[in-house]
């Protein structure tokens, strides 16, 4: 999500990174048809100890270079790191210091929104996206809603990237509830199970880091996918536009249209049960079970049509 200068999500890896060891290995119940209308190495040689319980995780593989890295780079860190993982652990999840854990989160949010406001955005992500650096404003002033979606759409059709255009309703929905509860626990399907990655909303973009990237580079850990949302147009023409950015190491396209659509699944959603799960993880924590939003995914049909298009083709 982004690098070591830009804070916008460290207060919510702190948090989860000693909530939470990272990664769940469940398999997926059944095939789903997709909801229409959503939107669409080896280890390097370092003479360490190895720690048994991150390099068993299944997704252990897709981080390990800046695991080693951090290892060879930042030892003393790397073990304090490692030994506060396993103190955590060893408390009971809704009998851990939360008040701590949350005073903590607050802190460091608030100074590290004061560094990324002076330093600006950073790593691979463009600096300061306006909806006026991608359309030409004037050129469409004359236009109508359902033809800004339809240019929008075609524009980004032959673009590795996802995009989407939400009606102005719906985004004020998202957005309002953007602002009471920021962030959110999303579970991406994978061959092995499921990957949970993080997501943080900052004004009108949303930041994604992966929980395994977390617990081994901490406040360091880079922005994985950022969710742009324009609203210059919400007003006028009744549409906010969306698009994203991605590091394509870590995130393919397909698997960055799922995490933008569990967006809408649980805070678009007219389900209350649903939207409860967000409003838990950010107001009552130790009551919070990830479980339940594998279930919600599964439910969707969001989850086991990721796993498939994930899966090795058997033809």
């Amino acid at each position: 999500m982004w690098d070591g200068s830009d804070g916008k999500m460290a207060a919510a890896m702190v948090q989860m990174s000693c909530l939470y060891r990272g990664m769940l290995a469940v398999r997926a119940t059944g095939i789903r048809p997709l909801i229409p209308g959503l939107v669409p190495a080896q280890f390097r040689a370092f003479s360490v100890r190895k720690e048994p319980e991150l390099e068993e995780n299944p997704f252990y593989n897709k981080y390990q270079d800046k695991i080693q890295k951090l290892r060879s780079s930042k030892p003393q860190e790397y073990k304090a790191r490692v030994e506060k993982s396993h103190e955590v652990k060893k408390e009971v999840l809704g009998h851990s210091k939360q008040a701590e854990f949350i005073k903590l989160m607050e802190e460091e949010l608030e100074k590290r929104d004061k560094m990324a406001a002076s330093d600006g955005a950073s790593g691979g992500f463009t600096k300061n996206k306006t909806l006026g650096s991608i359309l030409n404003l004037e050129m469409i002033q004359e236009k109508t809603g359902e033809e800004i979606a339809e240019l929008w759409m075609k524009f980004y059709s032959t673009k590795d990237t996802i995009s989407a255009v939400i009606p102005s309703q719906t985004y004020e929905i998202i957005f309002k509830r953007s602002k009471s509860c920021p962030m959110f626990l999303y579970a991406l399907p994978q061959r092995e199970g499921y990957e949970f990655f993080v997501g943080q909303w900052s004004g009108h973009e949303l930041h994604f880091t992966s929980l395994i990237n977390v617990q081994t580079l901490g406040e360091n850990a880079p922005s994985q996918l950022i969710l742009y949302h324009y609203t210059d147009l919400k007003e006028k023409k009744g549409v906010v536009l969306m698009t994203a950015e991605m590091d394509p190491k870590f995130i393919t396209v397909h698997q960055a249209q799922c995490l933008a659509n569990q967006v809408q699944l649980f805070y678009g959603t007219q389900r209350q049960e649903t939207y409860r799960l967000v409003e838990t993880f950010n107001h009552h924590p130790a009551d919070f079970k990830h479980m339940l939003v594998v279930a919600e995914l599964e439910q969707s049909g969001l989850g086991s049509t990721t796993a498939a298009a994930a899966a090795p083709r058997t033809s």
